[in-house]
């Protein structure tokens, strides 16, 4: 190409760049322009081959060429506008706009996360409540015809869907919510349940379209509505179009009755063994066993788990599978789990490819102990390590960790043995006793049979609960750096012992110190610790078991060696050994506990235990009851001396008559030379002691008096000074006399019972109670607090150091109604009859009230409305002397008013209040006392 064609060329460039750059500079300063001139200049002599003419535009305007640079123009701002009335308005609502906007968000962001972070529970909760009340809602818009917009509403969604069933639709989301509420940790079960009731109303709701003449969308929404509504018409219309109504019934009715199999978790092959098991409760045909039901439901639950998706079963290889920051609270859940594991070791059934049996046996190991708020243990829990062997917990033993002591892992569980007792054998019966079988004159007496009181079973022994407490209590003293190791446990029906030996120099306290820690570790706030075990160098730590067991007082008796009638059954202790006591040589006793402790159980078993073991010549017992309710079915069995004594004024009464009864008892064995009643006895059946010569006296052996107060505090609240003494006065001298006494009370106060009580009542029993203050009241010492109750209990006999930890006998009304019986149909009770009757000889007063009946109805008032007995008072409100205040009161005494008189005190008002009018007629009907 020619030079003057390349310069024809630049210059027909130049002078279209030029336009293109007027063009989009049009609007901007000149200092815009300048600022792009040193650019042009720096590339005009690349082109100097050109000539000059190739450097200017066609135009011959210099500054146009020089604006080429679109960005360089682009970054200077323009200049400002100025502002207008109506921008300033609109800026201003914009802003305020956004800021309401921007809180509400916030305020609605909060609330989700708050949300978030509520405990699934209450999550759960709030679905089931919700559902209530939509059911109400629709219960109210279609059962009592709603108005309003909601029942518009309801009408129109839950009628126009559901036809003529829609009053069914409340009753279904009503048992939705129930099923929420009562199982919420069933998320499968609660899924296969509404896919059932789905189906159900499906296939229904089509049956019932097709019944009522299956109308279409174009007959109107009424005829719809009649019929089985837009569900029943979107089910059946298809399939009556596509194969007509012959076989579209039987396919929504095999639609009905898989959605009847889905609800009630019933396999097909099923059928006929639910069916049976339906006939058996009606009793049409035989029961089954009943383990086939149980291993359907079983077949049927791992069934539907195996059709459920991979990451549903399996929780490991969905958080594998899924990134952890799509779910930031996943994430954080799995950070805490991977911290805690780190913190506390492997737990039992971590590991990978362990059965599933040892998994659960793991998981319910970890519940050991677990007693929430004194609710009883889950019998799930005991039934998961039922069935587990000794070579599956060797298998799901953790593998030791870093921090772990040898011997912590595998080894170390196996060298912790099981100390407990072996259950005994059946001991074989005892030959009867002579004074037993022949009673006075020619009554023949026979003892109940042990037939009557049911067997227990055999008790639980070694679980993987054991071995999960024993590793939870290891990395404790490895974690604070304890030098301790747990060397064995024995287990009881109610508590397992751990014996931890400590190591050289390591003090008893820091064992001590650690049972919050303790308690933590081992998931059980009732963990109690002995320090040491009496006759061992070991410190005790009972923890509660996941299953506990029940003592049956039969298994107690029938392991009884002695003869001794005054033997009772108490329970088993924490050693698996039982607990049997002789009351003759406790010789007393004090048995307190709270509401609901087990002590009328406890009751109930001594008094049990004495008409299975005595006859009516070796015990009689005094029953005192002020409660009326619990030792009324004992009313009439032969061992009784005086009907069951309810009344507590009567009961003061009757604990001077017993006061009276030691003395007697007292002044024979001075007479004849004997110190106690059993070699008095002794004596007289073998004929060595001789009356004085002139005696008309036969003497006879003196039975065991058995002394039982069922509510002690009752009997304070109403004479406390009468019964203190008496009680005080028997405990102190009637060892000898063969009489003994047992006081049970709810409210182990310090007005209940006094100094004086606990100072000769030595034997005490304590049942779980309400504070630390009752513990020291009844035990001297605190550990009742931390019992668990029903039965539990801590058993402190006379001479013992320390309590022995012990779970209380049962025996139910069934047994005891059997053993009254043979008992009331052996001997029929004899009475005596002076002993409600006052201690002091009533004075022989005028009995012929004569003239002052007046005169004493108003004493007999003043002093019953005031509760105040005295001779003063009488002479300054009914103005009369001294002799006839005196004789008026006396009159009174003689009717039982007022009490005997104290000097210069004033007498007790034994009547109250309200049984005024019962006697102001007595007064007036009788003339004698």
């Amino acid at each position: 190409m020619s030079p003057g064609a390349r310069t024809g060329n630049l210059t027909t460039m130049a002078s279209r760049t030029s336009g293109k750059g007027s063009q989009g500079t049009a609007s901007t300063a000149k200092p815009r322009t300048s600022r792009t001139t040193g650019a042009a200049k720096k590339a005009a002599p690349a082109k100097a081959g050109a000539g000059k003419t190739a450097a200017k535009p066609a135009s011959g305007r210099k500054p146009a060429a020089r604006k080429a640079p679109a960005k360089k123009a682009a970054a200077r701002k323009p200049a400002p506008a100025a502002p207008s009335p109506t921008g300033g308005v609109y800026r201003l609502v914009r802003a305020m706009w956004l800021g309401v906007a921007h809180a509400i968000g916030a305020m609605l962001r909060g609330i989700g996360r708050g949300a978030k972070g509520l405990d699934p529970a209450h999550r759960k909760d709030g679905m089931a409540l919700l559902l209530l009340g939509l059911a109400l809602i629709v219960a109210a818009g279609t059962w009592s015809q709603l108005r309003g917009p909601v029942g518009d509403l309801v009408e129109m969604l839950v009628t126009g869907a559901f036809g003529r069933l829609d009053l069914l639709v409340p009753l279904l989301l009503g048992a939705v919510a129930v099923r929420l509420i009562l199982y919420p940790e069933k998320p499968e079960a609660n899924g296969r349940i509404v896919i059932g009731l789905s189906a159900l109303v499906i296939g229904v709701l089509g049956q019932v379209h097709i019944a009522c003449g299956s109308p279409g969308r174009g007959e109107g929404s009424e005829a719809v509505r009649d019929a089985g509504g837009l569900v029943g018409w979107a089910a059946s219309q298809p399939l009556v179009f596509l194969m007509g109504e012959v076989l579209a019934v039987p396919l929504l009715l095999l639609l009905t009755v898989f959605g009847v199999l889905v609800v009630t978790a019933t396999p097909v092959n099923a059928i006929p063994q639910r069916l049976r098991q339906f006939g058996a409760r009606l009793g049409i045909v035989e029961p089954l066993p009943e383990r086939s039901a149980s291993e359907d439901d079983e077949r049927y639950e791992e069934q539907w788990r195996e059709a459920l998706p991979a990451p549903a079963r399996r929780g490991s290889s969905r958080r594998t599978a899924r990134p952890a920051d799509e779910d930031p609270e996943r994430a954080e859940r799995e950070a805490a789990e991977g911290r805690r594991t780190r913190r506390t070791g492997p737990r039992p059934g971590a590991r990978d490819g362990l059965d599933p049996v040892d998994v659960a046996a793991a998981a319910a190991a970890a519940l050991d102990g677990a007693v929430l708020n004194g609710m009883p243990p889950s019998p799930v829990v005991a039934d998961l390590t039922r069935d587990v062997t000794a070579d599956r917990r060797r298998a799901a033993t953790p593998v030791p960790t870093a921090r772990e002591p040898e011997g912590a892992g595998t080894s170390g569980r196996s060298s912790v043995p099981d100390l407990t007792k072996p259950s005994p054998e059946d001991l074989p019966p005892l030959p009867p006793r002579a004074e037993q079988l022949q009673l006075s004159g020619d009554i023949t007496y026979a003892l109940p049979s042990l037939d009557l009181l049911e067997r227990g079973g055999p008790g639980k022994t070694r679980s993987a609960a054991n071995d999960a407490v024993v590793d939870s209590l290891t990395t404790v003293f490895t974690e604070f750096k304890v030098d301790a190791a747990v060397t064995g446990f024995t287990r009881g029906p109610t508590v397992t012992r751990y014996e931890v030996e400590l190591g050289p120099a390591v003090k008893v306290e820091k064992i001590t110190a650690l049972t919050k820690n303790i308690a933590y570790a081992v998931a059980s706030p009732d963990v109690r610790i002995i320090s040491p075990i009496p006759g061992k160098s070991a410190v005790g730590i009972e923890i509660p078991n996941s299953d506990r067991e029940m003592v049956n007082l039969g298994d107690v008796l029938r392991l009884a060696e002695d003869d001794d009638p005054m033997m009772v059954a108490f329970g088993k202790d924490v050693e698996g050994g039982y607990v049997m006591h002789s009351l003759a040589r406790m010789p007393h006793m004090l048995v307190a506990g709270a509401t609901g402790s087990g002590k009328s159980s406890c009751i109930n078993c001594l008094i049990t235990s004495i008409m299975m073991r005595a006859t009516p010549e070796d015990v009689r017992m005094v029953l005192v009851d002020p409660k009326r309710v619990e030792l009324t079915a004992y009313e009439g069995i032969p061992h009784l001396i005086t009907p069951i004594i309810t009344n507590p004024k009567r009961a003061a009464e009757a604990l001077q008559w017993v006061v009276r009864e030691m003395d007697l008892r007292y002044d024979d064995l001075a007479a004849f030379g004997y110190r106690h009643i059993d070699d008095f006895n002794e004596a007289v059946r073998e004929g060595k002691v001789k009356l004085p010569e002139g005696s008309e006296r036969e003497l006879q052996p003196y039975p065991y008096l058995l002394v039982i107060v069922d509510e002690l505090a009752d009997l304070m609240m109403v004479a406390p000074r009468d019964v203190e003494d008496a009680i005080v006065r028997i405990t102190q001298l009637a060892r000898a006399a063969g009489i003994h006494l047992v006081l049970a009370t709810q409210r182990p106060s310090v007005d209940v019972v006094t100094g004086l009580i606990k100072a000769n009542v030595p034997s005490r029993l304590a049942f779980a109670t309400s504070s630390l203050a009752d513990s020291r009241v009844i035990l001297d010492q605190p550990g009742a607090e931390k019992l668990i109750g029903k039965g539990d209990g801590l058993f402190l006999p006379m001479g013992a150091n320390k309590p022995t930890r012990m779970q209380g006998a049962f025996v139910t009304e069934e047994e005891v109604a059997a053993v009254v019986r043979h008992c009331k149909e052996q001997m029929a009770p004899v009475f005596r009859e002076d002993v409600v009757v006052g201690g002091k000889q009533k004075k022989e007063v005028d009995e012929e009230i004569g003239d002052d009946l007046d005169l004493l109805c108003q004493a007999a008032e003043l002093v019953v409305s005031t509760q105040f007995g005295s001779t003063s008072m009488l002479q300054r409100k009914l103005r009369v002397g001294f002799a006839k205040a005196g004789r008026l009161m006396d009159l009174m005494e003689s009717r039982n008013i007022v009490g005997p008189s104290e000097g210069s005190k004033a007498r007790d008002v034994l009547v109250k209040p309200d049984e005024l009018e019962g006697v102001l007629a007595l007064i007036r009907g009788e003339t004698s006392s």
